[in-house]
């Protein structure tokens, strides 16, 4: 039985640990938005370059999330979580120098294979190593502390670009890596799952990750009209198919299909494949918005948007605590109409907008809408499957938000007519943003539909979420199993 005191010298090392690796993977879902204008100036790079700089580690981190935890549970969490580390931090070295956008682009996919390893790893060394009597407050304040760096990230990106330049978006993450390595390897207990056994399922994770690639690919390319976007299209769905079909028929499947007879595992998740596709949506455009309309500069931009995360800082615990009282149901389908008004309220920064009259109107009901329902959906995902898949149900769930995100930042600008350098017009940029802003509310008015007309109170007695305090705007939380103890 994990026996570490949080009061304990070694527990607040291995909440440093933990809070500093989960930090870069965080930091950098974040600040990336905030320095695509100034990477796109400086290596001359389309608009779809900036696409691929952020789906690219959308791609391999929502693809690979799920088997990352199962390769810390089978060859040792505090390993696996080192590895990710260590390879975030070199992938990161990568795109602080690239030369190019296909350099960039490559280094991001690599960056994602290190987040899908770490992400997972940095809750499951909490909720294995700390005595059960500490488990659930290490757990907040390691997700208060994650939030925390969310908040502060646009910030701190806005700062570096404005700075010492784009580069150190990436660069800061390599000495974090060298501080958080040394303290994991001389204070973590190592851990494993003594249950885990059988195959991995690479093959699932691959098609699943090459699915994904081979769509947002399509997407993306769609605007050029080549004879490759119907092929790639067609492969895309050739390796969905296949991935079901692998997922269906495997002993142990990286994402069993049976978890879905639940049917409010289902309804649930389609409200996240809708909330968190207007959410990825959003917060791209709106970064390069402010900056290539509004005329903001990246600090500023940046600053823009903190009021959100810091709503859902001070206040989603309390959201969690009311939805339990009241059911998911009224939080699932206010929350995501509060949602949408943002985004309508949105189109009223253009050129020359004021901040207090024109974004931070839209950027507080938006605040407003993911505190009431990121905290619900969180815990109706717990409730709606088994305790003992919990931790499963709550690693589909977030890379499904994820793969949502990253095919929205695909289609979004195909859907609302963005050329290719739009990005360098202020007046092209902006009428493709107003064209853009109600198909992301749309999508939001239809998450919400589903949720009135799918989601249902959970039977009492499940499990209820640790993570209750949480400020990550690019996917719900992460839940992960509890250590028999």
């Amino acid at each position: 039985m994990p026996d570490v005191r949080l009061a304990s010298p070694q527990g607040k090392w291995i909440l440093l640990t933990t809070v500093l690796g989960s930090s870069m993977a965080m930091l950098d879902s974040t600040v990336v938005n905030v320095a695509l204008p100034s990477i796109g100036r400086d290596l001359d790079a389309s608009l779809a370059a900036l696409q691929w700089t952020v789906n690219a580690y959308m791609v391999t981190l929502a693809g690979l999330i799920l088997l990352g935890g199962s390769l810390g549970d089978r060859y040792g969490r505090r390993k696996v979580f080192v590895v990710g580390v260590v390879w975030f931090a070199a992938a990161s070295l990568l795109c602080g120098f690239a030369p190019s956008p296909v350099v960039l682009i490559a280094a991001r996919a690599l960056q994602g294979v290190g987040g899908a390893l770490l992400t997972p790893g940095s809750l499951a060394l909490i909720q294995a190593s700390f005595h059960p009597d500490d488990r659930s407050r290490a757990v907040g304040v390691w997700s208060g502390f994650g939030g925390i760096g969310a908040a502060i990230g646009p910030f701190l990106g806005g700062w570096l670009v404005t700075g010492p330049g784009w580069r150190w978006v990436f660069l800061l993450n390599v000495p974090l890596a060298l501080l958080c390595v040394p303290v994991a390897l001389r204070h973590v207990p190592e851990s494993s799952d003594e249950k885990a056994h059988g195959r991995f399922d690479v093959l699932g994770a691959v098609l699943g990750a090459l699915a994904l690639a081979l769509l947002t690919y399509a997407l993306i390319e769609a605007r050029g009209g080549s004879v490759a976007v119907p092929v790639t299209a067609v492969l895309g769905v050739v390796a969905a198919v296949a991935f079901v079909h692998v997922e269906r028929h495997r002993a142990e499947p990286m994402l069993p299909p049976g978890i879905f007879a639940s049917r409010q595992f289902t309804a649930v998740n389609l409200v996240t494949l809708c909330v968190y596709a207007a959410f990825g949506g959003f917060f791209f455009l709106t970064a390069l918005q402010l900056q290539v309309v509004a005329g903001y500069s990246p600090l500023a931009a940046g600053t823009a948007l903190l009021p959100t995360t810091v709503l859902m800082l001070l206040f989603s615990s309390r959201s969690g605590a009311l939805a339990d009282r009241t059911g998911p149901r009224l939080p699932l389908t206010v929350g995501p109409l509060l949602c949408a008004v943002a985004m309508l309220l949105m189109l009223r920064v253009g050129e020359g907008a004021d901040y207090l009259t024109d974004v931070l109107p839209a950027v507080l009901v938006m605040g407003a809408g993911m505190v009431t329902l990121v905290a619900p959906l969180t815990a109706t995902v717990l409730a709606s499957v088994d305790t003992s898949r919990a931790g499963l149900a709550s690693g589909i769930n977030n890379a499904a938000a994820r793969a949502a995100g990253l095919l929205a930042v695909a289609a979004l600008p195909l859907l609302a007519g963005m050329g290719p350098e739009a990005y360098r017009s202020a007046p092209a940029f902006d009428a493709a943003f107003d064209r853009a802003m109600p198909i992301c509310s749309a999508v939001l008015v239809a998450g919400a539909a589903l949720a009135f007309a799918l989601v249902r109170r959970p039977a009492p007695g499940c499990r209820r979420p640790e993570c209750r305090t949480h400020g990550n705007v690019t996917a719900p939380p992460l839940e992960g199993e509890r250590p028999p103890g």
